[in-house]
């Protein structure tokens, strides 16, 4: 990893918390003129510090603000099978996290539903086509309490 400077460090970090800053903004919260934060941004952006920039939406202003973290298990573990796996979830739009996990489970999904029968036939008709699954371990989520891509620098 590549050393980066105080300056840089900031400009992920106000990018992180609002990537809809204009580079004259940004430019003036880190004392510099826009054309060398232009360059620094477009260098993190090349260099892959900056995936990509997102709009995150209020799953509740969509009617999908019930979410569940749901743990899965595979029928066993193949090549075949945990790619078959991943090839149906990247399908299911009500998925909108997977992780590949170690422990008791396989699989960590976050889903979006509208409520608890619109999840019930997410896990009966979706879920349950998914023919590489074992089983299932759904958990409700209550209240959100922190919710950020944020990561420590």
């Amino acid at each position: 990893m590549e050393q980066l400077d105080e300056i840089d460090l900031k400009l992920l970090k106000m990018l992180a918390n609002d990537s809809s800053r204009t580079i004259k903004e940004l430019a003036a919260q880190v004392s510099l003129s826009p054309s060398p934060v232009v360059q620094r941004v477009k260098r993190l952006e090349t260099k892959g510090y900056i995936k990509k920039y997102i709009a995150l939406l209020d799953p509740e202003k969509f009617n999908q603000g019930f979410i569940v973290l749901c743990n899965i298990k595979l029928k066993q573990h193949d090549r075949k099978i945990g790619h078959s796996f991943v090839e149906d979830i990247l399908k299911i739009d009500e998925v909108v996290e997977c992780y590949n996990i170690s422990g008791d489970y396989d699989f960590f999904l976050k889903v979006f539903a509208k409520d608890m029968k619109h999840y019930q036939d997410f896990v009966f008709n979706k879920l349950g086509s998914v023919e590489s699954i074992g089983s299932t371990h759904s958990t409700f989520v209550m209240a959100e309490i922190k919710n950020t891509n944020n990561i420590s620098i």
